[in-house]
């Protein structure tokens, strides 16, 4: 199993510095499954625009990129606590130590 990570939205300034809709903020999604069980998470990165020298259209923005930009964003240890996260979720789902609902 390998978590798959996806930028879901973005936030953009209209314009910045001379620059036409720079993203701001992405949201995001974590998620892995074993076929049987799912785990996911969500959350969102705010991107440091105070250097546009590496600015990207927005136009031009891949989802590769996205994806590389909040890794970059939230650093090591939030992606493996992200991870580790998802992971527990398809773990605890396969042995449940609760349950919800009514006998009716």
């Amino acid at each position: 199993m390998a978590a798959t990570w996806t930028v879901t939205n973005m936030k953009r300034d209209v314009s910045l510095n001379s620059k036409k809709d720079v993203i701001r903020t992405l949201y995001w999604t974590c998620s892995d499954n074993d076929e049987e069980h799912v785990g996911s998470t969500y959350g969102s990165a705010v991107l440091d625009t105070s250097d546009l020298d590496s600015f990207i259209a927005f136009a031009d923005v891949t989802a590769d990129k996205a994806v590389e930009w909040v890794k970059a964003a939230i650093g090591e240890e939030e992606i493996k606590s992200v991870e580790e996260s998802v992971a527990l979720q398809i773990e605890y789902s396969k042995t449940p130590k609760n349950k919800t609902g009514v006998p009716w």
